[in-house]
């Protein structure tokens, strides 16, 4: 056929393809400018009524469906020279049977993402009461789509010996009998000559292409077409961890469960199937998830953290925020102070009462002085005279922790007895005293402090 052919009005621009029922043709839309792909029959099977009927049955399946992963037929009819002819969609891509031949077996994930979208379509026809019984690699096509995932798409073709509702079971036998189908992918059911094909027969198939893509092979893959319809009547399918050891059980699981004999064995719709693939496709991919290392200085705190600390350890601390370490070492400070203003009182009453004659009715605590001070004299009995007692003074707080200060000297405790006081210490004594004694004045409880420093 010359290029300037027209069917309708779509003209021929070049040729494609070609194979055994016919040829393939590039052709536009002259109004339209749309550009499709013309299947014309061959001369000869243009005039068997039968080639002719299969012919127009796949234009009519599969304009009966509408869905992405079906190709889509725009046009059908007879030319004026007697060739009967389909308007479809034109693809641009790779014949999944080249994917193969080119690649081996593919990855589970892509395996996985083909026949899970081919399941979807599948599903979208036998909604529609249409079973393509013809499932091979050779039928599948693979486009771009960016709406798609992963970004490709597998298209359906050739319905030609699709099962249409309200079809007879031997629709589309020939005149010796056989049943039409590619033995390598067909059922059980239509390997048997079986009048009760229904869309589980396409489970299979599909099946069989999952095997291929996943081990590079059918599963049954004898010499001889009578070997092989044997085969998937008698044998039982292999896994295709058997062919390929790596393959997860899982994959081993969903594949089996296609091939199994007895339809009622197998996923009841290509939904289920389809269910499945998700479900391995999801388990696959957290498998394969990429591991990301994180730079070490990435992995430090950079701010404050709200749980309890070890007494010595310190974080680092926000910009404009006080160091906990900081605020612990204050507040220690309000409470050493507060203990130092309180033994200061007390030595301010001891000196006072040993100056004035004074009794002291209670043993008095340990005085503790400055390193540098000279030793207290001997103490000088005097006669006691009854005072009144001091008001109590706070005691700093238990938990204060000890803080080394200035070397102390301890001077000894001396047992004071009804007629005896103190001496009074040394001037240099008696000044500190009088400024600790001020100050002391001045101070407030410990507790109080820490409420106000709080």
């Amino acid at each position: 056929m010359r290029g300037g052919t027209t069917f309708g009005p779509y003209r021929v621009l070049g040729k494609l393809g070609e194979g055994g029922m016919g040829e393939v043709f590039l052709a536009e839309h002259t109004l339209l400018g749309r550009r499709a792909a013309i299947k014309v029959l061959h001369a000869e099977r243009s005039e068997s009524r039968e080639s002719v009927e299969r012919f127009f049955n796949e234009a009519r399946a599969t304009s009966a469906v509408s869905d992405p992963g079906i190709v889509q037929v725009f046009d059908f009819g007879v030319a004026p020279d007697k060739t009967a002819f389909i308007v479809m969609e034109f693809l641009e891509g790779e014949q999944l049977s080249h994917r193969l031949h080119r690649l081996g077996a593919l990855p589970p994930g892509d395996a996985l993402r083909i026949v899970r979208q081919v399941a979807g379509s599948l599903a979208a026809a036998h909604a529609a009461g249409i079973i393509h019984r013809d499932l091979k690699p050779e039928n599948l096509f693979m486009v771009r789509d960016a709406e798609a995932p992963g970004g490709e798409r597998a298209k359906i073709l050739d319905f030609g010996i699709a099962k249409l509702g309200g079809d007879s079971p031997d629709r589309f036998k020939t005149r010796t009998g056989a049943v039409m189908g590619t033995p390598v992918y067909m059922s059980p059911e239509q390997c048997n000559d079986s009048g009760k094909i229904d869309h589980r027969t396409d489970v299979y198939s599909l099946g069989c292409v999952l095997f291929h893509l996943l081990t590079g092979r059918p599963p049954f893959d004898m010499e001889g077409i009578g070997a092989i319809i044997s085969a998937h009547l008698r044998e039982p399918a292999p896994a295709p961890s058997s062919v390929v050891p790596h393959l997860p059980p899982q994959l081993d699981q969903v594949v089996l469960r296609c091939l199994a004999k007895s339809p009622d064995e197998r996923f009841p719709t290509m939904f289920d199937l389809h269910r499945a693939c998700d479900l391995l496709l999801a388990q696959i991919s957290a498998l394969q998830a990429p591991t990301v290392s994180v730079p070490p200085h990435l992995l430090q705190p950079v701010g404050p953290i709200t749980m309890p600390l070890a007494q010595h350890t310190t974080l680092g601390t926000a910009a404009g925020q006080p160091s906990r370490d900081l605020t612990r070492s204050r507040k220690n400070l309000w409470f050493v102070g507060a203990g130092v203003a309180a033994i200061g009182v007390g030595v301010a009453i001891a000196f006072i009462t040993a100056k004035g004659g004074k009794k002291l009715d209670a043993p008095p605590a340990t005085v503790v002085e400055p390193a540098l001070v000279e030793p207290a004299p001997t103490p000088v009995e005097t006669a006691p005279q009854p005072v009144a007692q001091p008001a109590p003074v706070a005691e700093p707080a238990a938990r204060a922790p000890t803080v080394a200060a200035q070397p102390v000297v301890e001077t000894p405790t001396v047992p004071v007895d009804a007629g005896v006081a103190m001496a009074p210490p040394t001037q240099k004594t008696t000044k500190t005293s009088k400024k600790t004694t001020k100050t002391s004045k001045k101070s407030k409880p410990a507790e109080d402090l820490y409420e106000d420093r709080n």
